[in-house]
């Protein structure tokens, strides 16, 4: 489980975060929703241990993630794929090179096992066919998914996607979106997704967060957040901020 409590982050002359409550349980979506700029990404970066709070606590698993030493943090993100917006990949390295970093930074394995476990987690994301293609001769919908296999060919707990659908076409991004859910109901990971997008908040979320003023305004299931009253969350959940 994913926790953050009373979190407070300044960057530069901004407040960020301004005492963010958060909990992502166990085997579960959990969607963060926000304007641009709202502190979605910041929060994710919080998780892996890229920031550490002004004020407040981040726990994954009963583990104080601000307080861990550099062999502390490596054995967390170990357990944790971080999906980058557009797949974020290495241009000089095949998709099945991009996909194998990970497991030859952070794993000690056979050269034969990791050609078995890229193989097998390129196929789950319908990637095996373009294993030896480089990033710049797939599209933008391929280039996530190698990301996602990337961020999944560890077998992590967690998986955080940083705006899984940022700059895709409407087809593509329910096919990611399918991903994201199959994940979860094919390995049992836990999914924090930040993300502007009410297609992606329903087709991928079990519980939805909106983040404003550094703070989450409304939390609920889908059909609680649907009922909602308040005005940010209505104007996500009607499409105003698809």
């Amino acid at each position: 489980m994913i926790e953050l409590r009373d979190v407070h982050k300044r960057l530069g002359d901004r407040q960020i975060l301004d005492g963010l409550d958060l909990v992502v349980p166990e085997g579960l979506n959990y969607v963060l929703m926000g304007r641009s700029g709202t502190g979605k990404s910041v929060t994710l970066k919080h998780v892996i241990g890229i920031l550490t709070p002004d004020r407040g606590e981040v726990v994954v698993d009963g583990i104080d993630v601000p307080h861990l030493d550099r062999k502390g943090l490596a054995s967390l993100r170990r357990r944790m794929g971080y999906l980058f917006q557009n797949g974020a990949l290495i241009n000089w390295l095949t998709v099945a090179q991009n996909v194998a970093l990970p497991l030859r930074e952070n794993r000690r394995m056979r050269e034969d096992e990791i050609a078995d476990r890229v193989h097998q987690t390129l196929r789950m994301v319908g990637m095996d066919h373009a294993a030896d293609q480089y990033p710049a001769s797939i599209s933008g919908g391929m280039k996530l998914r190698t990301g996602l296999a990337r961020a999944l060919v560890t077998e992590p707990d967690y998986v955080l996607y940083d705006e899984p659908n940022a700059g895709l076409d409407p087809i593509m991004s329910e096919q990611i979106h399918r991903l994201i859910a199959e994940v979860r109901d094919r390995l049992g990971v836990t999914g924090l997704i930040v993300t502007h997008s009410r297609a992606c908040a329903f087709d991928t979320g079990d519980r939805i967060g909106v983040l404003d003023n550094g703070r989450i305004v409304a939390e609920g299931t889908i059909d609680e957040m649907r009922d909602s009253s308040v005005p940010l969350v209505r104007s996500f959940l009607s499409g105003g901020a698809d």
